[in-house]
Parts: C-alpha cells; sequence; structure tokens
C-alpha cells in the first residue's frame, strides 16, 4: 500500500484565504500494487499528473498551505466521488445510472489509465476498494475540507486551487474550435465553482505571464470542483489544468529542459494567486 494518504506542506504563518491542492500527483506505485496490474511501471504512471507537486511546491513559501495526494490516480482517484465504483471492476458493485466516467473506466478505483488501457486483468474484491477509499479517498478529503475550514475561521472565506496536468492532445479539438492552443484550462464548472471575479484575476496572473488561458473547455472541474465550489458561501474552487509538453516530456514522463523556466514562471504565477485571498487576519484573543 502506499505509504501515506497525503502530504500537508503548511507556511510559517498563513496569510491567505487560498489553498492549493494535487489530487493527482501521488507517485508512491508499491510493488505489490504494480504486481497486480498487466502495465509495466512506465504504463502504469500515464494516467498521473507527473511532476504537478513540484511546480506548486512553493505555495507555502507565500502563506498558502499546499495539500498533495500520497497515492497516485491508477490507485484511488481522489477527484472522484467515494460512491462512483466501476461495476466492470469492482465486484458486487451496482450501476446507479449512467455515469460516463465511470463507463468510461474511470471511476474512483480506475480500471483503465490513458488511452484506455486496461490496469489489471480481472475484477477487483469490493472490501479491497472500500480500503482504498477508507486509508486514502477519506484522509485526503478530511485534510482539504479542514484547510477550507481554517481558511473560513481566518478570513471569512476559502479559495481552492485544484491543481492538475493534461495530454497536450487533449486540447486539438478545442485549439481549432477557439482559433489559438491553450496551456492553461481553468474549470469553474462555468461559474458554479468560483466567483468571476476570482476566476479572472487567476486567468489575469496567467496572461500576464504570456500563457495563453482557456476557461471550461475542454476540462470544466469534476468531483472536487463540483463538491467544494460554493461562491455563494464564499468558498471558490477552481481546477487549473497545464498542458504537460510545455513542461515535461509526455512519453519518457521526464522534465523536459523548460522545466525550471516554467517552474520560475508559476512561482509569480502562484504569488500573484495567493495575493488575491490576502485578508486581514482577526486579532487574536489577549
Amino acid at each position: 500500500m502506499p505509504k501515506a494518504a497525503y502530504h500537508l506542506t503548511r507556511p510559517l504563518r498563513r496569510q491567505s484565504s487560498v489553498v492549493f491542492a494535487s489530487p493527482h500527483s501521488g507517485s508512491d506505485y508499491p510493488a505489490s500494487f504494480v504486481r497486480r496490474t498487466q502495465l509495466d511501471r512506465h504504463g502504469i504512471r500515464s494516467s498521473e499528473d507527473a511532476f504537478v507537486d513540484l511546480l506548486f511546491d512553493g505555495a507555502p513559501d507565500f502563506g498558502a498551505p499546499f495539500l498533495k495526494a500520497g497515492a497516485p490516480r491508477a490507485f484511488v482517484d481522489l477527484n472522484r466521488s467515494p460512491d462512483e465504483l466501476d461495476p466492470a471492476l469492482i465486484e458486487g458493485a451496482r450501476r446507479h445510472g449512467h455515469n460516463p466516467r465511470v463507463a468510461s473506466g474511470l471511476g474512483v478505483i480506475p480500471r483503465v489509465v490513458a488511452n484506455g488501457r486496461a490496469i489489471y486483468k480481472g475484477k477487483l474484491p469490493m472490501a479491497e476498494a472500500q480500503r482504498r477509499i477508507d486509508l486514502y479517498w477519506r484522509p485526503y478529503h478530511s485534510a482539504l475540507q479542514a484547510l477550507l475550514d481554517e481558511s473560513h475561521a481566518l478570513f471569512g472565506e476559502a479559495i481552492l486551487i485544484d491543481c492538475h496536468s493534461m495530454p497536450h492532445e487533449a486540447m486539438d479539438g478545442v485549439s481549432r474550435s477557439l482559433g489559438r492552443r491553450a496551456e492553461i484550462v481553468l474549470g469553474d464548472r462555468f461559474g458554479a465553482a468560483a466567483s468571476g471575479d476570482v476566476v479572472d484575476r487567476i486567468e489575469s496572473a496567467f496572461a500576464a505571464a504570456g500563457l495563453t488561458v482557456s476557461r471550461n473547455a475542454p476540462f470544466a472541474g469534476a468531483y472536487v470542483a463540483q463538491s467544494y465550489g460554493r461562491p455563494s458561501r464564499r468558498q471558490h474552487a477552481v481546477q487549473i489544468e497545464i498542458d504537460r509538453s510545455v513542461y515535461m516530456n509526455e512519453k519518457t514522463i521526464r522534465p523536459n529542459a523548460s522545466f525550471d523556466s516554467f517552474r520560475a514562471t508559476l512561482r509569480g504565477i502562484i504569488a500573484e494567486i495567493v495575493a488575491i485571498g490576502y485578508r486581514d487576519m482577526p486579532l487574536a484573543a489577549e
């Protein structure tokens, strides 16, 4: 089993209502798990948001916490509901209407990785699925909720930045319709997960750094954005997708020659995003 459900890096002092989280950058693949798959160690990583944790790990330097998944996405998907169980993979799982994510093999316990490649040869017992959810999914989301509650207590609002990466080809069809290829996709579920002002300021931070940004196409936000985005309650959730080709070689799953410079650029963008959540903290009781 992966060693930890999550890794949390806190700033020396909370200075912002912003919380950064990366649910898909976990890279702890135990040998016992790899032996159960029919993929090699390279293939099993194809759905991972590789190096996203390194790209965003500077957030605590500016006063915002950063939460990272401990378990890899192929093991348990933290951006899915715990009841999105795939009957084609989990023994005893029942269908609950048509769910396109589950139908495509991308439930909370994924059946496939990128390009629809099957992870397992057979099915998994329900007890195994529930163990992964109980030991990894629930602790991660408990920690995330606690950070957002802390933001509300300290600043009267919470802004969640859900950090992801996307395959370069994900933008092929969208770029033709837009007339440009975006390197960054911001997902706010078409305004349901975050206020326009928050998303405008995030987009401006990326655009000022020379990056092309689109919204909600082809990714509008999944479980995390849907569940935590409550702008009417001053809780905003924005999903950020970064084109992997900007900073890594997707075939070898290694940083490319632009990784360090892009990471430095992103550090400035992170500082701008953290500043969105700057508020005067209440004075402590004497």
